[in-house]
């Protein structure tokens, strides 16, 4: 019996055992690692199409375009030996409920449809999660203004929210203090990478194969195969042959990109965030999300409040360039990846136009206390005794010449044989972990109409 069909016994077993649902940890991790590696031969297998990427855009389209198209055959490739290992695995695990993002923009309307087929697929599923809603607090006049403002745009998008002031807030958060709040009760929380996994399982159950342990190298013609055209390598000349290609690259998008013939922009830009944690016993402060009202000056969100799902509490996080594209400490870093940012004029320009608040940043990183102080305007009781550094992550940010975020997802393809045959997902901008799902319906349409499939 092959690697592949013995991880999907196994998985069918422990279902119908009635098992948690939820990817079982350690052995997904074990058999992952005998479908990479019991396969001795050049050629690990052919496929109709095949995803380059195992986190969460990757596997729920591999497991969207298995359900949708189930005679043809799927492959997932993944470099790291387990699969949501860097941004889906990375990240608050926020739920969002689309409240932010301009009217009719697809951005929008994928948030606000990933929001519902996300908790119905963790209720399918069996995937904890807390729908523990979230507030958008304003602090003082001047806030007001734009949060009333965020409020119009939040209920043009469709969103469940409420203008709350005063007791109001205390209500729902007894040690908030502000002047007034959007409240989003159907703002969540939930383990990505625990989600992004069940995507893999269920993928693997339908009769998909995820191969780990395998960094692409480049895609060229198959000349010894024409009925899979496409040969995806690696650097220990590994091979996967394939008809059509996906690629959910993230941090590494538009490296990949390029590798099919594709234009290098938008470059990537890894931006590190780095959060504080409520230390043990100081959690009662906080039950919901806490945002502050975004400043439009500003590319991010600020520091804010989230609960996880393990009970603790995460504050932050900042924004700061990370020196390694998968760097989640300080001093991680790649002398390719800091060289490549810096010498981007993008990412010059970017800095440039906002170099007050990027010291800021880095004052914050330095000094817990001054980050401490933001935070101390919604909850006042905070202290820097209550606190203690906690997780990072990095977020791939696609930068335009001009060093403008670029907001939209884009979709490439280059213009050689490999390149028709291969479709790019060069920017999936946040919230792609909540939209994932939705995501993944609007990748079946693009491939469904570029590849004729």
């Amino acid at each position: 019996m092959s690697s592949n069909i013995l991880l999907r016994n196994l998985f069918a077993q422990q279902v119908l055992q009635g098992a948690n649902k939820s990817i079982p940890g350690r052995e997904f991790r074990r058999f992952l690692a005998v479908t990479s590696h019991t396969n001795n031969n050049r050629v690990v297998g052919n496929y109709d199409v095949t995803i380059v990427g195992g986190g969460i855009v990757g596997l729920a389209t591999a497991r969207e375009l298995k359900m949708r198209k189930p005679h043809l055959t799927y492959a997932v490739v993944e470099k790291e030996d387990i699969l949501s290992k860097h941004q889906s695995g990375h990240n608050s695990g926020v739920i969002h409920a689309g409240i932010y993002y301009k009217p009719g923009s697809l951005k929008a309307q994928l948030c606000v449809e990933g929001l519902k087929l996300m908790y119905k697929y963790c209720d399918e599923h069996n995937i904890p999660y807390k729908k523990c809603g979230k507030l958008i607090v304003a602090v003082d006049e001047e806030e007001i203004v734009r949060l009333e403002e965020l409020y119009a745009r939040a209920q043009e998008n469709g969103c469940t929210v409420a203008m709350i002031e005063g007791e109001q807030i205390q209500e729902i958060e007894p040690y908030c203090k502000g002047l007034k709040a959007i409240h989003s009760p159907l703002t969540g929380i939930v383990d990505y990478g625990m989600v992004a996994r069940s995507y893999g399982q269920q993928f693997v159950e339908l009769g998909g194969d995820i191969h780990t342990n395998f960094h692409v190298n480049s895609f060229k013609p198959n000349l010894t195969d024409p009925n899979f055209p496409v040969s995806i390598t690696t650097s220990d000349n590994k091979e996967v042959n394939s008809k059509h290609v996906i690629v959910c690259g993230g941090l590494y998008s538009d490296r990949l990109a390029t590798k099919s013939g594709c234009d290098p922009l938008p470059k990537i830009v890894p931006f590190r965030g780095d959060y504080l944690v409520l230390k043990a016993g100081m959690e009662y402060l906080v039950k919901g999300n806490i945002y502050p009202v975004p400043d439009p000056r500003f590319p991010f969100l600020g520091v804010h409040y989230t609960p996880r799902m393990d009970g603790s509490v995460w504050l932050g996080p900042n924004a700061v360039l990370a020196f390694k594209r998968e760097g989640y400490k300080f001093f991680d870093i790649n002398a390719k990846d800091l060289t490549e940012a810096i010498l981007f004029p993008g990412l010059r320009k970017l800095v440039w136009r906002n170099i007050g608040a990027g010291m800021t940043e880095i004052y914050h990183l330095i000094n817990k206390k001054a980050q401490i102080y933001k935070l101390q305007k919604f909850i006042p009781q905070l202290t820097v005794r209550d606190c203690e550094r906690g997780s990072s992550g990095v977020r791939a940010q696609a930068l335009d010449i001009d060093g403008n975020l670029v907001d939209d997802f884009i979709f490439d393809q280059g213009t050689c044989d490999v390149g028709k045959r291969t479709l790019h997902i060069r920017n999936a901008p946040s919230p792609a972990a909540t939209s994932s799902l939705a995501i993944a319906r609007m990748i079946y349409d693009q491939v469904e109409r570029r590849f004729q499939i």
